[in-house]
């Protein structure tokens, strides 16, 4: 039972992040570069100064998501190698699904260090200081969120509609439209047509 409980958590928490990167990252050296390091924009101009180097947008995606995976494994790999025993969870009147909801909040946090890159660069290419400290303010509201200890589910709930609001965000700042989502979604998007004929 233990180990189903590891490796089930462990992919809840890193599943979708492990899917980002094999699907948008793993391909190019270069996002592999800026998913490790994280570094910003000087770097872009002396690696690859004359090729097509990746926009702001993507290196913000980017960083993001390789910010939001140090967060998860910082945050959730004692807990993991705990679910691997000795001992049971909820003896002392702790919750018995603590390792799951433990799991669901390190996806949450992941996808919204993603969304907050995303963001953040935007405030910061188009030097909107409202956009940085509403960034600022949702990241310690949800890190307040999580001293809620004994009311997990109340805390994932609130989490998850950050998460949401921020992805919302996230999209339409990074240039996305109702057009273009109702297009992905209906399979009519050019560039995802063509994204599709050369997967095949």
């Amino acid at each position: 039972m233990t180990a189903a409980v590891f490796f089930g958590c462990a992919f809840i928490a890193f599943g979708p992040a492990l899917a980002l990167y094999i699907f948008t990252i793993s391909t190019e050296p270069l996002r592999i570069i800026f998913l490790i390091v994280g570094k910003a924009s000087e770097g872009l101009k002396t690696i690859n100064p004359y090729e097509d180097a990746p926009s702001m947008r993507l290196l913000a995606y980017v960083s993001g998501l390789g910010f939001g995976i140090m967060s998860g494994i910082f945050s959730f790999v004692n807990t993991l190698s705990d679910s691997l025993g000795p001992g049971t969870v909820g003896i002392h009147g702790d919750p018995p699904q603590f390792f799951l909801n433990s799991a669901f909040m390190t996806l949450v946090i992941t996808l919204l260090h993603v969304f907050w890159g995303i963001v953040f660069f935007d405030g910061c290419a188009k030097k909107k200081r409202y956009t940085l400290l509403v960034v600022v303010l949702s990241h310690l509201l949800v890190s307040a969120l999580t001293f809620i200890s004994p009311h997990y589910g109340l805390n994932l709930v609130l989490v998850y509609i950050i998460m949401v609001l921020t992805g919302v965000w996230a999209f339409f700042v990074s240039g996305g439209s109702c057009r273009s989502l109702k297009l992905c979604l209906l399979c009519q998007d050019k560039d995802f047509l063509l994204f599709n004929q050369r997967a095949r």
